[in-house]
């Protein structure tokens, strides 16, 4: 795989898009490194969606923290023998989902801080987002079973998906490709896979590029 043109692809898209699924299958095709976002050991996490008032800010400030010393810790751990590295999300999210979350005055508190470390990170060579509608997002969330998420509402995806376009299209230094998740299936065609990885030898311009199979 010695024409790869990027050597840090993050995975992006909304609840359910496959992220993380599409991140182990890449890598394993590039034979990549690896980074998973930690999120089942957040104790804001189940508490948010019961509340999501009462925990937004610790939930929103407590990933912040564990993604900024994640990423941090994964970039200085360089590999001649695994150069790539494909994660399942980009340290952008953040922002999205702060601001769907947060109140204006929280909002505020959070950006101030995200501005302070993001630039302290090294942007991904690669943004690859995978689109998928409110519906089907909703339809994989309950076929995936994390009883903690089975109570997401459609109208917090629906933003959620607003907030997502919005902020990619403000990303003009950034080579961004999206993918109809609802058109590949990677974990059963290995032919997608395929696909997706003759895409990485290619020099995208920055701003977003539209694929389709």
């Amino acid at each position: 795989m010695g024409d790869i043109k990027y050597n840090h692809i993050a995975i992006e898209g909304i609840i359910g898009a496959g992220k993380s699924t599409l991140t182990n299958l890449l890598a394993q095709k590039l034979d990549a490194r690896t980074t998973y976002e930690e999120f089942d050991d957040n104790p804001f996490l189940p508490l948010f969606y019961k509340e999501p008032e009462r925990y937004a800010l610790q939930l929103e400030l407590s990933f912040l923290a564990a993604r900024f010393h994640q990423l941090t810790k994964a970039a200085n751990q360089s590999d001649l023998f695994q150069p790539i590295r494909v994660s399942d999300y980009w340290f952008d999210k953040c922002l999205v989902f702060a601001q769907n979350n947060l109140t204006e005055v929280e909002f505020q508190l959070y950006r101030n801080l995200f501005d302070i470390i993001h630039p302290r990170l090294s942007k991904p060579d690669l943004i690859v987002y995978l689109y998928l509608t409110v519906d089907d997002a909703l339809k994989r969330i309950e076929q995936r079973g994390r009883s903690y998420e089975q109570d997401i509402l459609p109208d917090y995806l629906s933003h959620l998906h607003d907030g997502y376009w919005r902020h990619l299209k403000s990303q003009s230094g950034q080579k961004i490709v999206v993918l109809n998740a609802m058109e590949f299936d990677f974990l059963n065609q290995e032919n997608d896979i395929d696909f997706l990885s003759n895409l990485l030898k290619q020099n995208f311009e920055n701003g977003i590029t539209r694929i389709s199979k």
